[in-house]
C-alpha cells in the first residue's frame, strides 16, 4: 500500500521471482495512477476497464521477459553454457592434436629405421 492509501495485490507460486512481483505491483500501481488520476474520487459501483493491467499481467507471465536483471542473468547463463561448450570441444581438440604429434613422432621414428635398413640392404647390391 502505498502512503496516498492506492493498493494492489498478486497471487504468484512459489518458483515466481518475489522481485519481479513487487516490481509488476509497483509498475501498475504507478501506471494506474497515471490513468486515473482522480481515482480517489471515484464512486462508481462496476469495475473500472483498464487494458493496461491486462497487458502488463500477459507480459509478467513470463518473469524473465518482463525483467531487465532476469534477462541478462538468462543471457549470462546460455553464454556460460557455450562458453562451457567451446571450452570441453578446444580441449578435445588438444587431446586429438597431443595423439596426432605423438603418431607423428613414431612415424618419424619408423621411417628413419626403414631408411637405415633399406640403405643397409641396398650397400651390398652395386648398380651397373
Amino acid at each position: 500500500m502505498r502512503t496516498d492509501g492506492l493498493c494492489a495485490c498478486a497471487t504468484v507460486d512459489k518458483e515466481y521471482p518475489a522481485r519481479v512481483a513487487y516490481s509488476l505491483l509497483s509498475k501498475i500501481l504507478e501506471d494506474f495512477d497515471s490513468a486515473f488520476p482522480n481515482w480517489r474520487r471515484e464512486s462508481r459501483n462496476e469495475a473500472l476497464l483498464w487494458p493496461a493491467l491486462d497487458e502488463a499481467v500477459v507480459k509478467y507471465q513470463d518473469p524473465s521477459q518482463a525483467d531487465q536483471i532476469m534477462r541478462i542473468q538468462r543471457n549470462l547463463d546460455e553464454t556460460k553454457d557455450i562458453l562451457h561448450n567451446t571450452i570441453d570441444t578446444v580441449l578435445e581438440r588438444g587431446e586429438k592434436l597431443e595423439d596426432l604429434v605423438e603418431r607423428s613422432g613414431e612415424l618419424s621414428a619408423q621411417s628413419k629405421l626403414f631408411y637405415k635398413q633399406a640403405k643397409r640392404t641396398n650397400s651390398c647390391c652395386a648398380v651397373v
